[in-house]
């Protein structure tokens, strides 16, 4: 049976805050699009404290370890979907698919590092949470859909946040190079 800590309830609270955030964000009132950014936001949060948690409490598990990453990739998968259904725009989609494919990508050399004994050679780095923090600003301010110039700081952070994604991917790609090639 598996023991579940404080970290993973905030973990698994985020996977079960998904369906809802997407709900939300398709409703027809005027609400709808803060509610979800606030859903969205609760959810980043979370994360944030669920990685806390597990450090300071000392409460890191296996199924944690697993389903923290899962959680925070499924979640921004399914908000840069919902951002490229509203904007229907090539401009839009571009960025967001450099982000799905980059962490395809990356979870798969991941893997493939561990199988050879040789994951900490592709651990996160500063680019990844600096990309981070630009990518959950930026979806964020598209989820809310303002009418107003932060529309364009959004897609700004949006584009900063897919150079920085494609430059980390480089970057994992060229740690693992020797071990590729």
């Amino acid at each position: 049976m598996i023991q579940i800590n404080i970290p993973t309830w905030f973990t698994l609270f985020r996977v079960i805050l998904i369906p809802f955030f997407m709900l939300v964000f398709y409703l027809p009132f005027t609400w709808a699009p803060i509610v979800c950014v606030i859903i969205f936001l609760f959810a980043a949060i979370t994360d944030w404290i669920d990685g806390v948690l597990a450090r300071h409490l000392k409460q890191t598990s296996r199924f944690g370890a697993f389903l923290d990453p899962a959680a925070d990739k499924v979640m921004v998968g399914v908000a840069l979907i919902l951002v490229v259904d509203f904007y229907h725009s090539w401009w839009v989609t571009l960025p967001a698919v450099t982000m799905i494919a980059r962490e395809i990508i990356i979870s798969s050399l991941r893997e493939w590092m561990a199988e050879i004994g040789k994951r900490s050679s592709v651990a996160v780095s500063w680019i990844g949470k600096v990309k981070t923090l630009a990518q959950m600003v930026a979806l964020s301010g598209l989820l809310w859909r303002p009418e107003c110039d932060l529309k364009y700081l959004a897609f700004a952070l949006l584009y900063i946040a897919a150079v920085l994604t494609f430059w980390s991917m480089l970057k994992y790609m060229s740690t693992a190079r020797n071990d590729l090639l």
